[in-house]
């Protein structure tokens, strides 16, 4: 009962500002979907090109419809004064302007010149830009062909009448076109292998990571909940009354470590149904993970409150610790960015355990039996921190 009333106690003090739940679900998930870049989307898709057809010619429709086939880009027609509009607010990356005079007969008669605008200092501009000029390309290296057959057979022959020259120029070009698109690929990309390639989900990470650091804030917290009871005197009467320093500090850590299993399961939900993550791949290394990092978490918060002063003091270590854990321990960006030097330093942050142990369940399939180490590290953490911390609860 005693443990109980701790516990509730200690939630009524938790929850008793509004403001709590924007730190508990509302800000972990927001950061986790910004740093994943939005919604988990399979694949790369493909960048909108706005096409203002002023011509609505078959060269033009070819044009377009060469453009649908692009791997890197697909159009999107509009008008040009819409055109002009979206790519001025930014809706779009690039503008392809086809203008009246693109056909056929303008085309065999000389050249026919498209315009395209794209935003500047823009990669999605310049991706675009390079799909749109790859297709012009191959439609211009078709036409080229079928110009040097027209004159190739001038050579050896005379066109009776420009309607026969014409139809030899159709039928050029469309056995280019043909034989272009039925060219093998002379360019084979197969993925690389290399020994030691660390993949990379920014949805994983991002959730990972987040989950991380949104639930060692307020556990390393539980130091202002001793400065407070302490500076309040509340600590001392209760330590009078026939309660145990243990059953004390049991039923403190036992309820922020309960909240913070909830606070992890529901971001867990929210990484699965949001951003499509596999947690639920190995639930038995998932519970273990949350397990030992959030005990790790909680221990080195009972080790600061037997140090800290006062609830500002231990605020503000909480915060700025919990964010530079978190930052170094590679939840923020991949610990693979840092340096040999820091990757090797930071193993002595329970972060960087907790953060491997994750992505090693998330991005390499690794089961309990793959993620024990990294648990039984944080463990070792828990043990060490506990040990401290309630070493000094009883000397003070």
């Amino acid at each position: 009962m005693k443990l109980l009333a701790i516990f509730w106690k200690d939630t009524l003090l938790r929850f008793s500002s509004r403001s709590e739940l924007l730190f508990f679900l509302v800000l972990p998930m927001l950061f986790t979907l910004i740093l994943a870049g939005g919604t988990n989307n399979q694949g790369m898709e493909r960048l909108p090109v706005l096409v203002a057809d002023q011509a609505q010619s078959p060269l033009s429709q070819q044009i377009v419809a060469e453009l649908e086939r692009s791997e890197a880009v697909r159009p999107v027609l509009v008008s040009l004064e819409q055109g002009e509009k979206d790519l001025k607010e930014r809706q779009a990356a690039a503008l392809l302007i086809i203008p009246p005079a693109c056909d056929w007969e303008t085309l065999q008669a000389g050249v026919v010149e498209l315009e395209l605008r794209q935003l500047p200092n823009d990669l999605n501009g310049q991706a675009a830009a390079q799909a749109v000029r790859a297709v012009l390309w191959r439609l211009g290296s078709a036409v080229t062909i079928a110009h040097q057959a027209v004159a190739a057979a001038e050579e050896a022959r005379r066109f009776e009448a420009a309607a026969e020259r014409e139809a030899y120029f159709d039928a050029a070009l469309s056995s280019a076109q043909r034989l272009m698109a039925a060219a093998p690929s002379r360019l084979q990309v197969e993925p690389g292998a290399a020994a030691g390639s660390v993949p990379y989900d920014p949805a994983a990470n991002s959730s990972a990571g987040q989950l991380i650091t949104w639930v060692f804030i307020p556990l390393i917290g539980i130091s202002a909940l001793f400065a407070q009871e302490r500076q309040a005197g509340t600590l001392r009467r209760l330590l009078v009354t026939p309660t145990p320093r243990g059953t004390f500090l049991l039923g403190t850590v036992v309820g922020n470590v309960f909240w913070a299993l909830v606070q992890m399961a529901l971001l867990v939900l929210f990484g699965v149904a949001v951003l499509k993550v596999r947690w639920a791949d190995h639930p038995a290394a998932l519970v273990t993970m949350l397990v030992s990092a959030t005990l790790a978490a909680a221990a080195l918060g009972v080790m600061l409150g037997a140090f800290v002063k006062t609830p500002a003091q231990a605020n503000n270590l909480s915060i700025a610790l919990g964010m530079v854990m978190a930052l170094l321990g590679g939840c923020w960006y991949p610990i693979e960015l840092f340096p040999e030097a820091v990757r090797t330093a930071v193993k002595v942050l329970p972060t960087t355990w907790a953060m491997q142990g994750m992505t090693d369940m998330l991005l390499r399939g690794q089961g309990l039996a793959g993620v024990l180490p990294e648990a039984v590290v944080l463990l070792g953490f828990a043990s060490a921190f506990f040990a401290v911390g309630v070493w000094r609860f009883r000397h003070q």
